[in-house]
């Protein structure tokens, strides 16, 4: 997730942003996909600004009274989100092996160690993006506890991108990467040849659609099917979107919630 800025003087009144697999390639079918939702959103009656903010911080939007749509991770939702603003669905990647709506995080090591279990890595280096993130701290984290023990916050890095650099150079071991993510590093990053999957996290909710508070997220539910059937075929590839699917808030906060990371604490 990006820090929080500033946002521009001329900005739209309304705001609106799809900040949680952001991308210079992916750039242009972003904007394709968010034209298609903003037109359905008009279509029902509902203000829409007319293009994506691609400055706004993720806090800023998601707090902002003026939101018209973004995307979260499940994390933060249920750690400061839920009350503040109203859950649309989450989005359907199409994940092998998980359930529609639903995501898991690959462990990901340096190809060499392709032969070993995330358990082997119980004391090893372990990168993360950040303390707040479902796939990179959370979900790993819970995964762990199950077994007996945790992760060591080893490295903070800020990216998943980050993350999985740290692997391939050799200042981690180990990190927990969100299974679109690395769909994505596999297809535009070098570097993720020499990296490879061991293991797969539990699934859990995946990164999900909000609007402000006090909305009815029936009409943005169907705002955004009808925009994924719109997009072109190569836009709708690039995003690997395909769904978007009403899941209780209730199962977001039932998820556990791991300790936050102390940087450079041992195993337990």
């Amino acid at each position: 997730m990006r820090a929080s800025g500033s946002r521009r003087a001329d900005s739209p009144a309304m705001i609106a942003s799809l900040p949680m697999y952001t991308r210079p390639e992916l750039r242009a079918a972003n904007a394709a996909f968010w034209v298609q939702i903003r037109d359905a959103l008009r279509a029902r009656a509902l203000e829409a600004p007319d293009t994506l903010d691609l400055e706004i911080g993720v806090w800023e939007a998601w707090e902002s009274p003026q939101l018209c749509f973004s995307q979260t991770c499940n994390f933060p939702y249920r750690a400061r989100l839920h009350d503040a603003v109203t859950l649309i669905g989450a989005a359907d990647y199409g994940l092998e092996g998980a359930a529609p709506g639903h995501y898991y995080s690959a462990f990901v090591v340096r190809s060499e160690d392709a032969g070993k279990r995330p358990e082997d890595f119980a004391t090893a280096r372990f990168a993360f993006n950040e303390g707040l993130s479902q796939s990179g701290w959370a979900s790993p984290q819970n995964w762990a506890a199950l077994r007996g023990f945790a992760f060591p916050a080893s490295l903070q890095t800020g990216a998943h991108l980050q993350s999985a650099r740290a692997v391939a150079d050799g200042r981690a071991d180990i990190a927990a990467i969100d299974a679109v993510t690395w769909r994505l590093l596999q297809r535009y990053e070098g570097f993720a040849a020499g990296l490879t999957a061991i293991g797969r996290t539990d699934h859990t909710p995946a990164l999900s659609f909000i609007t402000r508070a006090g909305q009815d997220p029936a009409p943005y539910r169907d705002a955004i099917t009808q925009a994924i059937a719109a997009l072109a075929p190569e836009h709708r590839q690039a995003i690997g979107i395909e769904a978007v699917i009403a899941i209780p808030a209730a199962t977001y906060l039932a998820i556990p919630t791991p300790p936050a990371p102390k940087i450079g604490a041992a195993a337990s």
